[in-house]
């Protein structure tokens, strides 16, 4: 059972940013065919929102796991977790962050949830992760765990 999902689409501004392989593929197929260089353009553009959307990943709080991404962590491995935004965010991001740490960042979510790794033989210290909600994520990770065996 899921207690949490979240995708992590990309914002607004990407699929504006990514328009911008219109006029360069136009700029280069227009002076060869005018037909070519319009499919191109839509092709590539397409391909780029489909990348995009591909791209996203899951974050996701379930009876058994923490998922972020392509990676699990066990609920019972699962150490403290706390949820930041705005400065606090940008200083767990930043000047906080630990290198050893798994990270699933995406630049244009700001908040993040941070989760420890209770797990002496793992040299990760904990997880962060981007998410727009992450008082619901630190609920459900709260709530999971204390329903979790042998915690």
């Amino acid at each position: 059972m899921n207690h949490y999902r979240e995708r992590l689409w990309p914002a607004p501004w990407l699929f504006l940013a990514t328009a911008l392989v219109i006029p360069a593929s136009l700029l280069v197929f227009l002076p060869i065919d005018t037909t070519v260089g319009i499919i191109v353009a839509i092709v590539l553009y397409l391909g780029c929102v489909g990348l995009l959307l591909l791209g996203s990943p899951v974050v996701e709080v379930t009876d058994t796991h923490f998922v972020a991404g392509k990676a699990r962590l066990p609920l019972g491995l699962v150490g403290p977790v706390t949820g930041s935004a705005g400065e606090d965010a940008r200083l767990q991001r930043g000047p906080l962050l630990d290198a050893r740490a798994y990270l699933l960042i995406r630049g244009w979510i700001d908040p993040v949830v941070r989760v420890g790794v209770d797990d002496a033989a793992d040299p990760t210290p904990y997880w962060l992760v981007s998410t727009r909600n992450p008082s619901a994520v630190t609920a459900a990770l709260q709530a999971a765990t204390q329903r979790t065996p042998g915690r």
